[in-house]
């Protein structure tokens, strides 16, 4: 008999593959409270490297790491109405604490605009304490009704940046900043995923935000998945919460902010869109192990070998793991490396030595062929960057090949089934939006006719991007 696949092929079952994934390569588990992950060990290591790689851009564009509060008393989020209105549906609120009632119900933190505000209308006193740049390495809470690892989560981690500025100019320049120069640079050139940058419509937008930019990416079933935001908040929380500050004319003025955000649901994209039916593939900058040298046999000169092989290229620059579990079937361990996605696996047995050559086994790429043992501290790193630049390469197309011109409303949401649409904004509107809606299919962003980001919702010539998402 056959053996059966280990996960279920996409073209049969995407989301069924996507657990399975999840599940058998060790990524992460439901906790016990419905739409709460435990994120294991592997996954977890990604999503470090995620911070990492993040955290090292954001402080390039000059904002600080700070914490605040989980816990928000209800009353400041009440202070802007429409922020209130947008997440009410998904708040948690502790009544009680202590075996009492409250005074006040407390908020879960969904997002931390308001309490921040609070701090910041005390922290900043003068036009000099501007622009004032902060973020938060946290959790958030959201209560979510149709849960999904990674994706949609109950709670899930995340980065969130404020910044307060003292014009809008300066606010909107950060925010884009943002947008483009953290947030696309790292999608693009860490993940290797080839999103599409826009502006979201004001039914998308973020509630109390006057403009959201958005990174939109093509997943592997052609459907979007929104992998981070950058808000232009205006004054509306300033206004709310008196964050003013007095000018170098000696004049009041509250500030213009920013708020933005990526988080756990970039693992979830991560799999999906370079995923294949033998497992995950993690892009060789941004994987925790680059290689694993695997011992095939138990023999003493061969675990020697893998050792001093991982100690070269470990001096070498490269993330890298040893894996001499010999009391384990080779077979088992190599399916369990492909399932993980490490780019590079370097196979090492008794007659490799005889020939002083080891199995090197591409997971990006495919293949194995074999590779003198000298030759590895220079092979190998060529070889993450072809198999970097192949990744990127794949979802370009993958997005290129899947995206249609269309004219009208029933053209958007029939090319939606299988990827995403582009029309003229100007010929579909709020009204067509709404219409796309009813078909579970919406707006992702609008773009300019170059590409480029349009510099407002009715600026001429700006397209739509259409399609279902996560």
């Amino acid at each position: 008999m056959a053996k059966p696949p280990v996960l279920t092929p996409q073209a049969v079952d995407f989301p069924r593959w996507y657990q399975d994934l999840v599940n058998k390569a060790e990524l992460a588990d439901n906790g016990p409270v419905r739409g709460t992950m435990v994120i294991r060990p592997y996954g977890y290591a990604l999503w470090e490297r995620m911070q990492q790689e993040m955290d090292a851009r954001i402080k390039d564009a000059g904002a600080q790491n700070a914490y605040f509060p989980l816990f928000i008393p209800q009353s400041y989020l009440t202070r802007e109405a429409e922020h209130v209105e947008g997440f009410a549906p998904e708040l948690a609120v502790v009544t009680h604490g202590g075996g009492k009632e409250l005074d006040e119900p407390i908020v879960v933190r969904p997002t931390s605009e308001t309490i921040i505000n609070e701090y910041f209308s005390k922290w900043v006193q003068s036009y000099r304490d501007l622009p004032l740049l902060i973020n938060q390495w946290a959790n958030v809470v959201r209560w979510e009704m149709r849960p999904r690892i990674f994706l949609r989560t109950t709670e899930f981690l995340w980065q969130e940046g404020h910044t307060a500025h003292a014009t809008y100019e300066d606010a909107r320049t950060y925010a884009a900043r943002i947008h483009r120069d953290v947030y696309a640079d790292f999608m693009v050139n860490v993940l290797g995923i080839d999103v599409v940058l826009g502006r979201k419509t004001a039914k998308e937008r973020f509630a109390g935000a006057i403009n959201t930019l958005t990174l939109e990416g093509m997943m592997g079933d052609g459907k979007a998945l929104q992998m981070g935001t950058s808000h232009e908040l205006g004054q509306n929380f300033a206004k709310a919460f008196n964050t003013s500050y007095l000018s170098g004319e000696g004049k009041q003025e509250h500030v213009w902010q920013t708020s933005w955000g990526v988080s756990t649901r970039m693992v979830g994209g991560l799999i999906m869109s370079h995923g294949d039916d033998n497992g995950l593939r993690v892009p060789p900058r941004l994987a925790a192990v680059q290689v694993v040298v695997v011992a095939i046999k138990g023999d003493d000169t061969v675990i020697d070998k893998v050792h001093e092989i991982g100690a070269r290229l470990k001096a070498a620059g490269i993330r890298v793991q040893v894996d001499a579990r010999t009391d384990t079937p080779f077979g088992r361990r190599a399916v369990d490396w492909e399932l993980k996605g490490v780019p590079v696996r370097v196979e090492v047995g008794p007659r490799d030595l005889e020939n002083g050559t080891a199995m090197l086994a591409r997971r990006i790429a495919g293949g194995k062929e074999p590779v003198a043992l000298d030759a590895l501290e220079t092979l190998i790193p060529k070889i993450l960057e072809e198999d970097q630049a192949q990744l990127l390469r794949e979802s370009r197309e993958r997005r290129e090949s899947r995206t249609v011109d269309v004219a009208t409303i029933e053209e958007a949401a029939e090319a939606a089934a299988t990827g995403w649409a582009r029309i003229p904004w100007a010929d579909l509107g709020p009204e067509g939006e709404a219409k796309l809606a009813q078909q579970s299919v919406s707006v992702r962003c609008l773009i300019a006719e170059d590409g480029s980001v349009p510099a407002a919702d009715d600026a001429p010539g700006t397209i739509a991007v259409v399609a279902r998402a996560y």
